[in-house]
């Protein structure tokens, strides 16, 4: 998969740039990272599908969303699921305020950015002056836009990749002021997983700015040294992206099919009894759907898993979180007898 998705690209980099009249060599080192690291994130992305709770809940999900019968029957859920989990990412603004804007400020600045730098960098965009004073805007070899290199429109453009940079700067510095100073962070976190990308990412924002600050007001002072660090950190951020913290923004849409899944499982016109709520066996407490939990024993065989207790008291999954628990502690008082209940006490 990931052969096959780097060579579709090759061609598309070839034939959307005009046998590369449009490609800017100046950008050769960003194109290449970009195709290694998309290679990368689609044999990354395919694994982690290939994983059989994974592969369930894709399945699954792709295959309520192809059903024109929930559609129909759920016609409002995944806009609302991709507003709440992607675009606003509302669900995060349980946990704060603050949280929420520094996530949104990462999400956008990193997804806007690459939406504008890699087209630029494949030459897929290009722009070209039309005397005296206008811009044409190409895309994939069609003329798009026109527009005066001064207006507001112009001026908008030409520094888009400004505007994701600022809004990279809100975000990481939040974050970063975060994880310097939250106790709970500074105990879990990692410097190479956790700390390492959020820097990078900060050192593309300000090696971006400063270029746009030679350009304009520097007359051109330390620009190629600005532009080599800020394509050594692009290139070490999108090399880390398929192993690091950030591949769970390739990861995330994938949980709108999840939200679909979850959704039509408990719909009883849909699955019949297997959609009707569980009861926990020794309690009868509320579980999930049958059908939620017959996936999840299927998906636990998948993994050669065995949960099965004997023909009395059934499977694992058929009890509640706490009746789980109990169960554990009957079955180890059974298999250690009276150490179990002396096994904690002080020596006199």
């Amino acid at each position: 998969m990931a052969t096959a998705t780097t060579a579709v690209l090759l061609v598309l980099i070839y034939v959307r740039s005009r046998g590369l009249k449009d490609f800017d060599s100046a950008l050769i080192g960003y194109a290449v990272g970009s195709v290694f690291v998309i290679a990368a994130l689609v044999y990354r992305y395919t694994l982690w599908v290939a994983r059989p709770p994974t592969w369930r809940y894709f399945k699954g999900g792709w295959t309520q969303f192809l059903s024109w019968r929930n559609f129909r029957r759920y016609t409002t859920l995944v806009p609302f699921a991709l507003w709440r989990d992607i675009f606003g990412q509302t669900f995060i603004l349980k946990r704060g305020r603050v949280r929420w804007v520094m996530h949104l400020a990462i999400f956008w600045g990193v997804v806007l950015s690459c939406l504008i730098t890699f087209p630029l960098t494949f030459g897929w965009i290009r722009f070209s002056l039309i005397p005296p004073d206008e811009y044409q805007l190409w895309f994939f070899g069609l003329p798009i836009l026109r527009f005066p290199a001064e207006a507001g429109t112009g001026f908008a453009l030409f520094h888009a990749l400004d505007w994701t940079a600022l809004l990279l700067v809100v975000g990481v510095g939040i974050a970063l002021w975060r994880r310097l100073r939250d106790v709970g962070l500074l105990t879990v976190q990692r410097f190479g997983f956790d700390l390492v990308p959020l820097v990078l990412l900060l050192a593309i924002a300000v090696t971006g700015l400063a270029l746009t600050a030679s350009s304009l007001w520097w007359e051109g002072k330390f620009y190629w040294f600005m532009s080599l660090t800020h394509q050594v950190a692009v290139v070490a951020w999108l090399l880390s992206l398929p192993y690091g913290k950030f591949f769970h923004i390739v990861q995330r849409p994938a949980s709108i099919g999840v939200t679909l899944y979850q959704t039509v499982s408990q719909d009883v016109e849909h699955y019949g009894p297997q959609a009707q709520t569980g009861r926990c066996r020794r309690c009868n407490a509320e579980l999930p759907s049958q059908q939620f939990v017959q996936d999840l024993k299927a998906t636990l065989g998948d993994l050669g898993q065995d949960y099965h207790l004997g023909s009395e008291e059934g499977w694992l999954q058929d009890y509640c979180p706490t009746c789980k628990r109990v169960l554990l502690g009957q079955a180890y008082y059974q298999m250690m007898g009276e150490r179990f209940l002396t096994a904690g006490r002080p020596a006199r």
